[in-house]
């Protein structure tokens, strides 16, 4: 499958061209973080009783933890197969195909029977289709960050990568409302269809992002390394044996990223759910955070590029294992000024400063030629792991209802990230366009 349209080799892109990769980047990201967040938001407060009813309360939200863990499993095999093809094809076609994974996927957990109406069949279709969820998104990340940041000055590449990282913030934030929006519901109507419609709307929106993204030409920088030369036979083995630590190092990085949204977008609010703490004042200081963040987005992308990214990211990762130490105690406090600074700190302020530099910085670390494979390996193996974090927190805590196991999970996390990335190198010679 492709959808090619192709720049003149050796012709700079036009601002109306630049500006169009930079719209539909945040666009099909939104889309496709959405999607894939409105499963973890739903699992957290909908899915166990409606897919798990037969287990214990503590036991149904380790089920729906580990449903959420399984899009993660299937991560780096998208990452590998879609970063495969994106770096021998062309990185635009991958995009248009990951954005329609997800949304068929997405669509057809709108639509699943319940475990009431087909019992163990339903979870079954649930876990199937959030793998499916999980090889879409696995793709999606690098070729996004790979298409602005490859149409951007390397001056200005944390700038630019921050179109596509706010659709992050963007689809989070827009698949919080709809859960907590669809929460008001009376209980029988919610848990008899109320709870498929923001599956179903997501259909709506991969129409648009297909359409926005097969207006774009394809990465310059892809087009001139293809002139140059044609791309390996294997792009994520010559990655793994060229680069090994870069790859190391990223994946790392990721872990501290993608660590930070698994503990404040799933963890801590259904540990905040079981002490109970209002639903729809955690949802809201979700929504808040997550616009705050797709906000400061520009700003710390721009702080990387003038100040160097490794500084702003670790800035990032101390805010949030700061705000992690009391989180607990504010989310279950009953103020809705504790519970929005929460998420405004830790997502809006220190998610933003990471995401912000991160996909520059990895970008720089990795050649042209194979350098989807490598972004999308590094940084879904990193997901990977992280995404198993609520659910080992849970299974130390057991009964006990305490968010410590999850709190020095991250806080460990967060160390070693840090110092994973004060040791990447700074881009110079071999940085950039190989």
């Amino acid at each position: 499958m492709t959808f090619t349209k192709e720049l003149s080799p050796g012709v700079r892109p036009r601002d109306g061209m630049t500006r169009r990769v930079l719209v539909a980047g945040t666009i099909g990201s939104t889309i496709e973080w959405y999607d894939f967040y409105l499963y973890s938001t739903a699992s957290a407060l909908l899915l166990g009783p409606l897919f798990f009813p037969q287990q214990s309360a503590t036991a149904a939200t380790l089920a729906g933890f580990a449903t959420y863990a399984a899009g993660f499993v299937a991560r780096p095999l998208g990452g590998v197969v879609i970063g495969h093809f994106g770096d021998r094809i062309g990185r635009k076609s991958m995009l248009v195909l990951t954005l329609m994974i997800m949304g068929v996927a997405t669509l057809l957990v709108g639509v699943l029977p319940t475990y009431a109406q087909a019992g163990a069949w339903a979870p079954a279709l649930l876990v199937t289709l959030r793998v499916l969820q999980g090889i879409g998104i696995g793709g999606e990340w690098g070729g996004g960050v790979l298409m602005t940041t490859e149409y951007a000055p390397a001056h200005r590449r944390g700038l630019f990568s921050s179109g596509a990282a706010a659709g992050f913030p963007l689809g989070l934030a827009g698949s919080t409302a709809m859960v907590a929006l669809i929460t008001r519901l009376p209980r029988d109507d919610l848990l008899s269809w109320g709870w498929r419609v923001p599956f179903l709307a997501s259909g709506l929106l991969v129409v648009v992002g297909v359409f926005v993204r097969r207006g774009v030409a394809e990465s310059p920088e892809f087009l001139r390394g293809r002139r140059d030369g044609p791309s390996p036979r294997v792009p994520v083995a010559e990655v793994l044996r060229q680069r090994p630590g870069p790859v190391a190092k990223g994946a790392l990085a990721s872990l501290g990223l993608a660590m930070i949204v698994s503990v404040f977008s799933v963890y801590l609010p259904a540990y905040a759910a079981g002490h109970g703490a209002d639903r729809d004042r955690v949802l809201t200081g979700m929504v808040v955070g997550a616009l705050v963040e797709a906000a400061l987005l520009p700003l710390f992308g721009a702080l990387s590029d003038r100040f160097g990214r490794r500084g702003v990211i670790v800035f990032g990762y101390a805010v949030c294992a700061l705000v992690a130490l009391p989180a607990p105690l504010w989310l279950t406090s009953g103020s809705t000024t504790q519970t929005v600074l929460t998420f405004t700190l830790a997502m809006g302020v220190g998610h933003a400063a990471v995401y912000g530099g991160i996909a520059a910085l990895m970008v720089e670390q990795f050649p042209t030629r194979h350098r989807y494979s490598a972004l999308a390996v590094t940084y879904q193996l990193g997901a990977t792991l992280a995404s198993f974090g609520p659910l080992i927190a849970g299974a130390l805590a057991g009964s006990e209802r305490t968010a410590r196991p999850g709190i020095s999970i991250l806080l460990g996390t967060l160390t070693v990230a840090a110092l994973a990335v004060l040791a990447t190198r700074r881009p110079g010679a071999r940085g950039g366009r190989e």
